[in-house]
């Protein structure tokens, strides 16, 4: 029987890949893997919070963009103190089994699919959801490398299908109910004013620093398995590189969001970034793995309901590119596991 460098003997299909592929460059292709998933990652979300900033009028593009980037940065660094639960949710531990979250070799296709998905999404100009295919991607690799028997279905349900599912529909009924309400109180009128502009970047900058802390742990999490870096460590490298993503590559999901969602006013677009931001951070506290994405675009959709603006479209195309996210990142992760044993 072929054993491991180490001379062990394999167990699993994880195992196998121990002595196929030097481990100097599997944690070098881990690395680099992780560090795509960020910069994908800031590519396709960090102007997801000033969305409405730019689709209102209230300001520019380039504004907008550097005002979601630095909020998003900053979100990114507090999660160096509050990163503890997302942490150990995105270690993959229970979807998976033990071994195989601490496998570089199991985490390098995990990370290659979800950067692939994400990037591919950001192409098109389509918003979509990290986390799914973060865990598209986990799936994938686990059926391609140990089969149907090595994911926990039920945990997948219960730690992260559940708050995922949920999310926009909450954000559904939150934003268009914080909007009656700013509405009612005069704090959302049509028309831009001084106190809402500067409401209304407040907002937006609280949901770019609720994105940035909820995500960059789950890519701190996949990065961690490299050993090179600590936790600190990771987490700066990430938020360095999702900076970067979202400052080259922003513009085409940012026309999505800004204009192809919804027509808005400022008003509208402040309750919107509201609603966002409540329960992102809420979601960021009780390590629940939402989507920044599914909240923001529901949140918006409810108010284009309620105002009659909504583009029905746009947002059914939308939807069916959060369908995809999940298969893609299946797919491409467990085709990286074969190419691998192919190559290795």
């Amino acid at each position: 029987m072929r054993k491991c460098a180490n001379g062990s003997i394999p167990r699993s299909g994880v195992e196998y890949f121990c002595f196929r592929i030097p481990r100097l460059m599997i944690v070098t292709l881990l690395f680099l893997a992780v560090l795509f998933v960020a910069y994908a990652n800031g590519a396709n979300d960090n102007f997801k919070g000033v969305a409405s900033i730019y689709g209102s009028g209230t300001a520019s593009f380039r504004t907008s963009l550097w005002w979601g980037t630095a909020t998003t940065l900053a979100g990114a660094l507090t999660a160096l103190w509050l990163s503890e639960k997302l942490l150990k949710t995105f270690s993959g531990n229970g979807l998976v089994p033990a071994e195989y979250v601490i496998s570089q070799s199991f985490v390098f296709p995990v990370a290659l699919g979800t950067a692939l998905t994400c990037m591919l999404a950001t192409r098109l100009g389509f918003p979509i959801s990290t986390t799914h295919g973060l865990v598209g991607s986990l799936i994938g690799a686990g059926l391609a490398t140990g089969g149907w028997s090595v994911v926990n279905w039920g945990a997948l349900w219960a730690k992260f299908f559940q708050p995922l599912l949920i999310s926009p529909l909450l954000a559904l009924a939150a934003g268009p109910l914080i909007y009656i309400i700013l509405r009612s109180a005069r704090l959302a009128p049509d028309h831009r004013t001084r106190t809402l502009d500067a409401l209304h970047f407040l907002s937006g900058g609280a949901v770019g620093f609720a994105r940035g802390l909820n995500d960059t742990p789950k890519m701190a999490a996949l990065l961690l398995v490299a050993h090179s870096l600590g936790v600190q460590g990771c987490l700066l490298c990430i938020a360095a590189v999702m900076t970067v993503g979202g400052l080259l590559h922003a513009r085409r999901v940012a026309e999505t969001l800004s204009k192809k969602i919804t027509g808005m006013n400022p008003g509208q677009g402040f309750s919107a970034n509201l609603a966002t931001a409540g329960l992102v951070i809420a979601a960021s506290v009780f390590g629940l793995p939402v989507s920044t994405t599914h909240v923001g675009v529901g949140t918006l959709t409810g108010i284009g309901l309620v105002t009659k603006q909504a583009k029905l479209k746009s947002i059914l195309q939308i939807v069916a590119a959060w369908v995809v996210t999940l298969p893609c990142g299946a797919i491409l992760a467990a085709a990286t596991v074969w190419v691998m044993r192919i190559v290795g």
